[in-house]
């Protein structure tokens, strides 16, 4: 019998085929864990330092944080994670993740440089998987390439940053960021590969982890003593983490992966994976770590009002969620979605009510508000088309797009 070749020495293998119908491996979902603890750290910063400044730091830091997650994402859609020396990488890359997450309180201060040095790691990671996985493909070895030199820029103008502070340090910051994130928007590449349930399923977990930190953020009653108010407000936190799961995943997240599955691979399709997750996806987790900051102020002062920072977290934080759907169906379907723009504007609307009210009736009236539009959304939305959706089928056979209603 001839032995079972090892696959340690193998070269990673590169094949939107090989991937075509598998889930989310466990070493992903592993991975992904330590961006829980990232998302967690931002908002122990926000919560540190509970200003205007403080929140736009934790802003910076979780799109910095969140494109790192973006590049794994689009690599993993595409290469074995588990496979051979491969896995060993994203060890390390995850180890360099965990320093960056410890570093966040203090990114703007003391381990300015830890995290930038710990971040280039990570990159530099991303980057060497992607090169090593693209050897027999120019097309897409050359998008890796024109991502590289703009990630390099990135790190860089982060690395620069730790040098300097206040308003200077935050302009590099986002410099960095814009550089980033906008190299695949202004050079569109045709090299990219995707596929699409899995990348789909990748950032529908990535949803799926950031209301795990509105979790983390309930963990704070058992800091504070257990009375009928703090209880009402555990519960009710429970509640708004529901809703914003409902939001997204009862029709939303079916249609937007049918859409991308339907796509034309190439251009098109990776420019929808673009615009519907890396980009629009972002201000859904922002507006849920938001959220979650002011959860925690709730929580720990449920009888008093908030003030502008976390009334604007748990209110803004909730609208600009509700935004993202506005504009991700807008992207895909060209079409508004009235009742989530008008509720998004009535939260902001609501800010500086929440200044004159205990923050637990501030908390109850945002739960009945996202009931109250769920509860309409399920009604106007025929359920033939919601069954066709979760069995895989179109909703609307006749429509190029699948038409999303709700």
């Amino acid at each position: 019998m001839t032995p079972r070749k090892s696959s340690w020495g193998r070269r990673p293998r590169f094949s939107s085929e090989l991937r075509e119908r598998e889930t989310v491996k466990p070493l992903e979902l592993y991975f992904d864990l330590v961006f829980v603890l990232g998302f967690t750290q931002c908002t122990v910063l926000m919560a540190r330092q509970p200003t205007w400044d403080g929140i736009g730091r934790g802003m910076l830091v979780l799109a910095v944080l969140w494109w790192a997650w973006v590049c794994f994402a689009w690599l993993t859609s595409v290469i074995e994670p588990e496979e051979g020396t491969v896995r060993l990488v994203m060890f390390a890359a995850m180890g360099g993740l965990l320093v960056v997450a410890l570093c966040v309180p203090e990114a703007f201060g003391d381990r300015a440089l830890t995290f930038a040095i710990a971040y280039a790691v990570v990159r530099a990671a991303h980057i060497a998987l992607f090169l090593t996985a693209s050897r027999d493909d120019a097309l897409l070895r050359r998008s890796v390439l024109g991502f590289a030199i703009s990630s390099t820029i990135a790190v860089g103008l982060l690395i620069g940053a730790s040098f300097v502070d206040g308003a200077v340090q935050a302009a590099l910051w986002g410099v960095a960021i814009l550089i980033d994130w906008g190299e695949p928007a202004l050079f569109a590449r045709s090299g990219w590969r995707l596929v699409p349930g899995h990348f789909a399923e990748r950032h529908n977990l990535v949803i799926i982890l950031a209301l795990g930190e509105s979790i983390v953020a309930l963990g704070i009653a058992a800091e504070v003593d257990l009375t009928a108010g703090v209880t009402t407000a555990a519960v009710l936190g429970i509640a708004l983490a529901s809703a914003l799961w409902w939001i997204y995943f009862d029709v939303v997240a079916l249609v937007t992966a049918q859409r991308l599955s339907r796509a034309a691979e190439g251009p098109t399709r990776n420019a929808l994976a673009r615009d519907s997750y890396s980009y629009l996806h972002f201000p859904m987790v922002a507006g849920i770590v938001l959220g979650a900051l002011g959860l925690e102020e709730t929580l720990a002062h449920v009888d008093e009002p908030l003030d502008v920072q976390h009334a604007f977290a748990l209110l803004g934080g909730t609208a600009i969620y509700l935004l993202a759907h506005v504009a991700l169906r807008l992207r895909n379907a060209r079409t508004v979605n009235v009742q989530r723009l008008a509720l998004a504007l009535v939260l902001f609307a609501l800010i500086p009510v929440a200044l004159e009210i205990p923050a637990l009736a501030t908390l109850a009236g945002v739960c009945v508000l996202l009931w109250a539009m769920i509860a309409y959304e399920t009604a106007i939305y025929d359920d033939d088309r919601r069954a066709r959706l979760r069995h895989g089928l179109d909703p609307d056979p006749g429509s190029p797009l699948g038409g999303e209603r709700s």
